[in-house]
């Protein structure tokens, strides 16, 4: 079966790591019938020299303004042509036979439409991961898991394309929580999901990400996120009440405090 890789990248993006990230999935083992890269908003011509030097390899679509993730995803959507679509994030790296088992797993199961797995983050060195997180296998304890956290690695995600479609796409304006809440819809709508147990992808997650991952404005979007899921009936207020509430806490801790916290809960 064939599929396409959806990345998207922004000017702030470190122009080695972009030249990486696009290299390990054009080198998969299986490689893609297609590339979609979306350049959301203008970039550095250090950034456009990594992409011309990949020529027809990459189909480019150029936004005139950056609007983040949740928008650029859901243009380059519009250019995937194949029936399963690969996110790619510009500054990670996946392992050579990633799509390889993704594949497999598909066409062992033609019920599945959402596809994960194991995520290793490390700071410098690929090969030093400072933390793996691994997360529930099957559709049922995915279910579960999705009422406290994202029950998916979005790094290594992999899915039919008309199913994501059929619940919406890519939230374009939500900037924070954006994955989660495309992983709730899809399983809102009956879709099946499972995460594989192999590490799938290497995350660069340096210590300015986990600053991201906290503060005041952080804080207030995850309520307003839960608040959604309560709303909509995916939690209890039971649930609400045992997921807000801890991670609200994390979320106003000392940078350095909150990053040990994450790895911890990694580990």
């Amino acid at each position: 079966m064939d599929y396409s890789v959806l990345m998207a990248v922004y000017a702030k993006e470190q122009p080695a790591y972009l030249q990486a990230a696009i290299d390990s999935m054009l080198r998969q083992t299986v490689p893609p019938a297609q590339f979609v890269l979306v350049c959301d908003g203008a970039l550095t011509p250090q950034l456009d020299a990594v992409i011309a030097s990949f020529g027809d390899a990459l189909d480019v679509v150029r936004l005139p303004e950056n609007h983040g993730p949740g928008y650029a995803r859901s243009e380059g959507l519009k250019r995937c042509r194949a029936p399963l679509v690969a996110l790619m994030d510009s500054d990670d790296l996946s392992v050579p036979d990633r799509c390889e088992k993704q594949l497999a797993a598909f066409e062992a199961d033609s019920s599945l439409a959402f596809l994960s797995g194991t995520v290793e983050e490390f700071d410098a060195d690929p090969e030093q991961p400072f933390a793996k997180r691994e997360l529930p296998a099957s559709h049922k304890e995915i279910l579960l898991f999705s009422k406290k956290r994202n029950p998916v690695n979005n790094p290594a995600l992999m899915f039919k394309k008309d199913v994501v479609e059929s619940v919406g796409g890519f939230d374009r304006n939500r900037r924070l929580f954006e994955d989660y809440d495309l992983a709730i819809r899809v399983l809102q709508s009956g879709a099946k999901a499972q995460n594989l147990p192999d590490t799938l992808v290497k995350m660069r997650t340096p210590a300015a990400l986990l600053k991201r991952r906290g503060g005041k404005e952080y804080a207030k979007q995850m309520v307003r996120f839960r608040r959604k899921m309560l709303k909509d009936g995916w939690i209890s207020r039971r649930e609400y009440v045992s997921s807000a509430y801890p991670h609200y806490i994390v979320c106003r801790m000392p940078n350095g405090m909150r990053g040990r916290v994450y790895k911890i809960l990694r580990k």
